[in-house]
């Protein structure tokens, strides 16, 4: 079999609680779906907001729904530079010890302690997707990736197994640009 994968680029984006949303867009606010995403009932939203660090800001930054149960903001390390932030490479939902920001909304704004993240590249598998690639969760893997002219192979690629995922692997768009991973593009999965 051959083990190819969907790569997807995951641009910057926050994750927010109901109350961070009654927050930054008021009391009873419920975010408007834009378009589905791979990963079953994730969804990008219309609204965005400002992302604040101690050297800059970044407007328009895409929130995706649904509400979390922690706030949580990833970023490229290109963005924390313009950030003037020093985030750790982390899962997402590992937030603990993370960079601090500010969320501005149109309504208000919110201080985290800690949720800025440079997300850990990742492939999301269904549990039978894991069985066919011989992958169980957690496992570390290498994805080689060809393009015309950027070929390259992402090492320290997190496995992450659940029934409500659909396989697809994510990358930032620094990692991106460095395969010059335009459209459409596959990775093969490197399990020795």
């Amino acid at each position: 079999m051959e083990k190819k994968v969907l790569v997807e680029t995951s641009a910057r984006h926050v994750h927010l609680t109901k109350e961070a949303i009654a927050t930054l867009f008021g009391e009873g606010y419920e975010l408007t779906p834009k378009k589905m995403l791979s990963q079953p009932g994730q969804f990008a939203c219309e609204e965005r907001v400002t992302v604040v660090g101690p050297r800059g800001e970044i407007k328009n930054v895409s929130i995706l729904g649904p509400a979390r149960s922690a706030n949580q903001v990833e970023v490229s390390f290109t963005d924390a530079r313009a950030l003037g932030l020093t985030p750790p490479v982390r899962e997402s939902g590992d937030i603990a010890g993370s960079a601090p920001c500010k969320i501005i909304g149109p309504k208000g704004e919110i201080d985290i302690s800690e949720g800025v993240i440079v997300a850990k590249r990742h492939i999301h598998f269904t549990p039978a997707d894991a069985e066919a690639f011989g992958i169980k969760d957690k496992d570390v893997v290498s994805v080689r990736i060809k393009t015309e002219d950027r070929s390259l192979i992402f090492e320290d690629v997190v496995c992450r197994v659940n029934p409500n995922f659909s396989l697809a692997m994510h990358i930032d768009t620094d990692e991106s640009n460095a395969a010059h991973a335009a459209g459409e593009v596959y990775g093969e999965v490197i399990t020795d």
